[in-house]
């Protein structure tokens, strides 16, 4: 089993690409109650699950005979495949498009136990019942006919990933600028604070607020509209002043 042409290869690779965004886009539409285009790329792609797949194929091939050692396989490979790809996507696009950090025993919030387990389910799922069928589908069709396809395809994804790559990178760009600015206005804004707070104690330390602070002790019911904060303020100074 499982040995197969490049061109068959990559064909499974896009077929499961396909099948992937069906999956993953009909489960989300459904708990969103309203249609959902899943994934990085913009078309019916999601390359996570074609790499998933092929990797269910790939590391589960020496141990077909033994359904546990295929499940513990799945559960190690598609493990591993998720992290590195979620990290790597985190570094490059400085966002995820998945977050495991509510779910319990997850690390990094990239994977997660009960994401491992799944893994581990779906690669037996694969294995015995899923690629069977589709297997003899693939190896059904003419060579030449499937090289076509296969070629077609390529084009069109590569140059949909191309476009959905540039779009990322542009995203993270405006990411990046405005957390910069966010820190730039942050900044200025302490300084500020900073500077006032050191004019409005050297102003309350005039020697002629003596005076102010005695006739706002003997008048507490002072008020004003349009300096509220400033003469409350001046009142706990002058209350200060009085206990001291």
């Amino acid at each position: 089993m499982y040995s197969y042409t490049l061109i068959q290869w990559l064909f499974l690779f896009y077929f499961y690409c396909f099948f992937g965004w069906c999956f993953e886009s009909a489960y989300v539409s459904l708990k969103s109650r309203k249609p959902v285009n899943r994934g990085f790329m913009k078309g019916p792609f999601l390359p996570l699950y074609g790499s998933g797949a092929i990797m269910m194929l790939v590391v589960s091939k020496p141990f077909l005979e033994h359904w546990w050692a295929v499940y513990i396989a799945g559960c190690i490979g598609a493990t591993v495949l998720e992290y590195v790809t979620g990290v790597v996507m985190e570094a490059l696009f400085k966002v995820r498009y998945w977050d495991y950090s509510s779910q319990p025993f997850n690390f990094q919030g990239q994977i997660c136990l009960s994401s491992t387990l799944a893994w581990g389910g779906l690669t037996l799922l694969m294995n015995y019942v899923i690629h069977r069928p589709i297997e003899s589908l693939v190896i059904g069709i003419p060579a030449d006919l499937l090289t076509v396809v296969t070629i077609l395809l390529t084009i069109y994804i590569d140059c949909d990933f191309t476009l959905s790559f540039k779009e990322a990178l542009d995203l993270r760009d405006i990411l990046v600028r405005m957390e910069k600015v966010k820190e730039e206005m942050d900044e200025i804004k302490a300084d500020f604070e900073s500077r006032f707070n050191a004019v409005k104690e050297h102003l309350l330390k005039k020697p002629e607020l003596q005076n102010f602070y005695r006739r706002i002790r003997n008048n507490p019911s002072m008020s004003s509209k349009r300096y509220k904060d400033v003469l409350e303020e001046l009142k706990r100074k002058a209350a200060e002043k009085r206990k001291k």
